[in-house]
């Protein structure tokens, strides 16, 4: 009868209701568990089709399959672990291959320890089953136990191009990309699409010479069939995106002609990667005209849009366009307490992070990152002894010694560092910076030296110490520290592109212009010169506008470069002298230390900021790179004189000038 009524197929709803009602004097007939049991399962009733299941005595393989696929299909993953603790047959292949797949997307320790052990027991019998050793394959790398996954993956003798994909996708996950480029080299077979991706993915990770050939190559000889497909298209733009081309990620980009979420999130994903997060922002207006579904991801990759902009107005606009779900997501709170800190919005941030429930180690960090990028390093101490001790981690030391770097906090700075029993690479870097930026040079140098004796030398802890050197004006000991990044980092052209420029910047404060000179033409001789252009955001009316330094390309350039003239006479007639020392190189025929100055990219966004007819309150820049001292000086006289709150946003942290002309840095920059 069962049997039977479970071969109809209209009025299932009824047949359902009829079943229900027979099953309380059938739950103990085998005759009748099987077919009831399938019911259930085709209904979705996962809580009665598992009641049944534990009341079914004789389990075969095909029932442990049915209940595994419902448990999945329900995401209740730690219930099919139950499941296996319980088998008392050898599982099926089918079975194994689930088991594998579900230990993969769990990966705690008992997942590791249940899905070794069942490994380890399986029939030899299996060992010809592709699909099984794939799974197992994937499980392994998802447990970081790549050795055991190579040796897996030398015993399949015909290896197929699943097989392939398993091995690269784990290497690239266990940040082994050199590896999977290598298994990808000796590839016979024809690629699938999910081979291409994680191909993509493996040569946007490495970005190295190698990895753009290969990229780029695989790009260029993608089968016609295959240029359509969503996912490839989406991988080489992030790789085309991490490998900073833009155009063809833009061309890519340009001839997809029907849009989906997916594509537009590998897209303002690039545009933030490269520093373009205007054209991010665009993007997501078109999101919204095209009436697309806003997702997590792009929620997440809009909220990084709008920490890189750090404009307050901005990032209103932007979550007030959020559905109300999504401030439900512990990702989306960590991510927006970060973007508010960034945006110089502390009460929002910690608005946010009081909102969550149970704070994880990336909400703290957050909290208390927002906290030392704004100076309040009490209140980031304070948070950061009130996080249990089991959650901090490297990024927590990281962000706690930063505040208190940034607000002069020497001796809590010395006692949380004490107290850290593992300090890693990082952890001492920032005590070094921490150290340089209130002109404890030897105390900094001991640090380094110590650390060393069993360490080799770090380059960024030896950029700390020149940074704060030429703060403090230390001619010999900044040309010291420049020899021997010289001697000790030879081919690390960025950073010492970037000590070059601090070398220039210490001699031409010194009035040694010609030293200055010789120094910035060593550096293009060997080098080039290419160096990264300073870029400034601010928002007036609604529109973010972009200025590079000495830009003449907005419609209104005539009337910015007036009022930045009117604002230089202003300074100047209240004391203000331009520091041509934060020059670096030669003035043109026509030049002035004024003119050179006065048209820095934040000098013309404040300017901007005054040509449209009404005085503003507030004004808020970003600027990519640290804000030059002439600058800083500068921007406290305007505040004070014009009488406006002015927030900039530097490389290094927020800068909060007052109208008493002041700043909230205190001039540690």
């Amino acid at each position: 009868m069962f049997r039977r009524i479970l071969s109809i197929q209209s009025s299932s709803k009824q047949i359902y209701t009829i079943m229900k009602k027979l099953s309380q004097n059938s739950l103990n007939n085998s005759s009748t568990q099987t077919p009831l049991f399938q019911l259930y399962i085709q209904r979705h009733d996962i809580n009665n089709a598992y009641r049944l299941f534990l009341k079914i005595t004789n389990k075969s393989n095909y029932i442990y399959t049915t209940m595994i696929k419902g448990l999945i299909s329900n995401n209740m993953l730690d219930k099919v672990l139950d499941l296996f603790d319980e088998m008392k047959i050898q599982p099926s292949r089918i079975t194994l291959t689930m088991l594998f797949s579900v230990c993969a997307r769990i990966n705690d320790d008992r997942a590791k320890q249940t899905g070794r052990k069942f490994l380890n027991e399986m029939s030899k019998d299996f060992l010809n089953d592709n699909i099984l050793l794939n799974s197992a394959i994937n499980m392994l790398m998802k447990f970081g136990d790549v050795k055991n996954a190579e040796d897996l993956f030398q015993i399949i003798k015909k290896k197929d191009i699943i097989t392939y994909g398993a091995m690269m996708k784990g290497y690239t996950l266990n940040k082994m990309c050199d590896k999977a480029l290598d298994l990808f080299e000796q590839i016979e077979l024809n690629l699938s699409n999910v081979s291409y991706s994680i191909i993509f993915n493996a040569c946007a990770q490495l970005s190295n010479d190698r990895a753009k050939q290969i990229g780029r190559r695989l790009f260029d000889e993608i089968p016609e069939n295959f240029k359509v497909n969503k996912y490839i298209q989406s991988s080489a733009i992030d790789m085309l995106m991490k490998f900073g081309d833009i155009k063809n990620a833009e061309i890519l980009f340009k001839m997809f002609e029907q849009k989906d979420i997916i594509t537009y999130g590998a897209m303002m994903k690039g545009y933030n990667i490269n520093n373009e997060p205007l054209k991010s922002l665009k993007l997501f207006e078109e999101i919204k005209k095209n009436e697309l579904k806003i997702d997590e991801i792009i929620s997440l990759i809009l909220i990084d849009t709008c920490a890189k902009i750090g404009i307050r107005s901005i990032c209103e606009s932007a979550v007030n366009r959020f559905p109300s779900y999504l401030y439900n997501n512990q990702y989306i709170c960590n991510a927006l307490i970060s973007m508010w800190g960034k945006a110089g919005l502390v009460k929002n941030a910690q608005l946010i992070f009081e909102s969550v429930d149970q704070p994880d180690v990336i909400t703290y960090n957050a909290m208390i990152n927002a906290y030392g990028k704004n100076r309040m390093g009490l209140e980031a101490i304070d948070l950061y002894r009130k996080m249990p001790n089991n959650l901090r981690n490297e990024i927590s030391y990281i962000c706690i010694l930063n505040a208190c770097s940034h607000s002069g906090l020497l001796d809590e700075a010395y006692s949380i560092f004490n107290e850290i029993s593992h300090k890693t690479q990082q952890v001492i870097t920032t005590m070094v910076d921490c150290l340089s930026r209130l002109f404890l040079f030897d105390e900094a140098k001991q640090l380094i030296e110590d650390y060393e004796k069993c360490n080799a030398p770090y380059s960024v802890m030896y950029m700390a110490l020149l940074s704060g050197a030429r703060n403090s004006r230390q001619t010999h000991l900044s040309q010291e520290i420049h020899k021997r990044m010289q001697l000790l980092f030879p081919n690390e052209k960025n950073h010492l592109i970037s000590a070059s420029i601090l070398l220039c910047n210490i001699s031409s404060s010194l009035g040694d212009h010609e030293e200055a000179q010789a120094l910035r033409l060593d550096r293009i001789k060997e080098f080039g010169n290419k160096v990264k252009a300073g870029l400034s955001w601010t928002e007036v009316n609604g529109e973010v506008v972009q200025f590079t330094a000495h830009d003449q390309s907005h419609p209104r350039s005539k009337e910015i470069y007036a009022e930045a003239q009117r604002i230089s006479a202003e300074l100047i007639k209240y004391g203000h002298v331009h520091d041509a020392s934060w020059i670096t190189r030669p003035l043109g025929e026509h030049e002035t230390a004024e003119s050179v100055l006065c048209s820095h990219s934040e000098r013309l966004a404040i300017a901007f900021n005054f040509i449209e007819g009404r005085k503003p309150s507030f004004i808020q820049i970003t600027n990519n790179l640290r804000v030059c001292g002439d600058c800083h000086q500068a921007t406290k006289l305007i505040a004070k004189i014009r009488q406006v709150e002015i927030v900039v946003r530097d490389a290094n942290c927020i800068h909060h000038f007052s109208t008493n002309g002041t700043c909230s840095c205190q001039d540690h920059f």
